[in-house]
């Protein structure tokens, strides 16, 4: 199958995540098909983008999660779904996995995942039942459905926890003389991987029969280090030194269980669970997982270093 340029149906094709997918497909080579709402949307930059998926040879099919018909015709011009949907729609998965089963076509479906392992976790709220339980539900709708799959692990996106050098709320590096938050003692692993590159590792893996009904884990060995680690490396490219304020367990738990903005309890949870409770560190279970890095050797992923020297 991994030689083979199988078909592949990309729905949340034009989300954060969906969009590096559906190049990956294209440049991969494979026949890709994009599901998307409106094939003419009336804003511009979607309209951009769509434009871009055509100019790549990916092909625009109109549907959406909510519209059972148009995921049964869809399903039915692939031979392998990736789903990128965010976290509002993670639950309706169960809706596509009905229609894959009834187009009765598909040889692999990769489920909405790229983050903490559902099975797995120890994530406090909100994040548990907003997105983890869904996930850990649609897991199961997917093993019971008897179609082959694949669970794609991810660590932080880029996007997202390197901008503010890994610290869980901010966006933007620390400002001259600011000091920088590090949750717990700041020496737990934790994993960064770029989209792009998830794009790429998520293709490969759906078409490659060493992948099927296991967990992938896209861990790039250069993108794990920790909190402290990737703050020496910013000071050593910017020649400044940032007062480090270290955030104990209670003190994280009670801003989760304080804070009036939910999307900052989110985020929270999340560091909580990664920056200290160290769920990015742990070996990976052969007999149910495989490495992403192992599998393609050859993928010359972006590296943390590569990312940070964009922020300069």
């Amino acid at each position: 199958m991994s030689s083979e340029k199988s078909k592949i149906l990309v729905v949340g094709a034009t989300g954060h995540l969906g969009r590096h997918v559906v190049a990956a497909s294209a440049r991969l080579g494979h026949p890709t098909f994009a599901l998307v709402r409106d094939t003419a949307p009336p804003n511009p930059a979607k309209a951009a983008l769509l434009q871009s998926f055509r100019d790549g040879g990916v092909t625009l099919l109109k549907g959406d999660l909510a519209d059972y018909g148009s995921l049964v015709s869809a399903a039915k011009h692939a031979d392998v779904v990736i789903s990128t949907v965010g976290v509002r729609q993670i639950a309706d998965q169960t809706r596509l996995m009905d229609a894959i089963k009834e187009a009765g076509n598909i040889k692999r479906f990769v489920p909405s995942e790229f983050g903490l392992d559902a099975d797995r976790t120890a994530a406090v709220e909100p994040i548990r039942s907003l997105i983890i339980d869904s996930k850990a539900a649609v897991r199961r709708a997917v093993e019971a459905s008897g179609v082959p799959y694949t669970y794609a692990w991810t660590g932080y996106f880029f996007s997202y926890g390197l901008p503010g050098i890994g610290q869980v709320l901010a966006q933007s590096p620390p400002a001259d003389n600011n000091a920088v938050v590090v949750l717990g003692d700041g020496d737990s692993k934790v994993s960064y991987v770029d989209e792009g590159d998830i794009g790429t590792y998520t293709v490969l893996a759906a078409c490659d029969p060493r992948a099927e009904n296991k967990t992938l884990y896209i861990k790039p060995p250069a993108n794990t280090l920790s909190h402290n680690e990737l703050l020496d490396l910013w000071e050593k490219k910017t020649g400044k030194k940032f007062e480090r304020v270290h955030l104990d367990e209670d003190a994280v738990l009670k801003q989760i269980r304080e804070d009036p903005v939910p999307f900052k309890s989110i985020l929270l949870s999340i560091g909580h669970a990664v920056y200290i409770k160290r769920e990015h560190e742990f070996e990976i279970d052969k007999s149910a997982g495989v490495d992403a890095s192992e599998l393609y050797p050859d993928v010359k992923y972006t590296t943390v270093d590569d990312y940070l020297n964009r922020l300069l």
